[in-house]
């Protein structure tokens, strides 16, 4: 039987990529998770196990939606640009038998593909990671972002159609 720990020390890692995906700030984002983490706990920690990753992700998806609303308050008021000057160029790292010629380029595309799907807007960029990193069915991700499966499969593709025109025009 896994426990509440032993769940949330699985997905700490990709729930933190996720998260500093979607608001380009290390800090930000492991206060997100961090408060994820604490919300399924207190509430939902006495659910069934099989219950807990798509209660998970419903509420870090709904912290970052929280988060950016709160984030475009800020800057309508005080006007601050939204830069990170810690960006962690190591979010995937490969290990294998490559040279050194080969692990640059890997290094130099994953920055590429990272920063467009960074540049997806925010409901694409969740839908994109749910459905391609965590693997979540049309209907789970319908459940997490808390849309209908229509609204899911329109993200997913348009998330889709970007980042596949950034990759025949070069760009990645």
């Amino acid at each position: 039987m896994i426990t509440l720990d032993m769940f949330l020390q699985t997905i700490e890692n990709r729930a933190f990529r996720m998260a500093s995906l979607a608001v380009h700030n290390e800090a930000d984002a492991l206060d997100i998770v961090q408060d994820s983490m604490i919300k399924l706990a207190t509430r939902y920690g006495d659910k069934p196990s099989e219950q807990w990753r798509p209660l998970f992700y419903t509420i870090l998806n709904n912290c970052i939606l929280d988060w950016h609303r709160k984030d475009t308050r800020w800057r309508r008021w005080f006007v601050r640009d939204h830069i990170d000057d810690d960006e962690d160029a190591s979010l995937l790292e490969v290990e294998d038998d490559f040279g050194p010629i080969e692990h640059l380029q890997n290094a130099q595309l994953t920055d590429e593909l990272l920063a467009v799907i960074e540049a997806l807007p925010v409901k694409q960029q969740q839908c994109f990671l749910l459905r391609c990193w965590e693997g979540f069915s049309v209907q789970q991700t319908a459940e997490v972002m808390c849309v209908n499966e229509g609204s899911v499969k329109t993200h997913y593709h348009r998330a889709m159609q970007k980042i596949q025109s950034a990759l025949q025009e070069g760009d990645v």
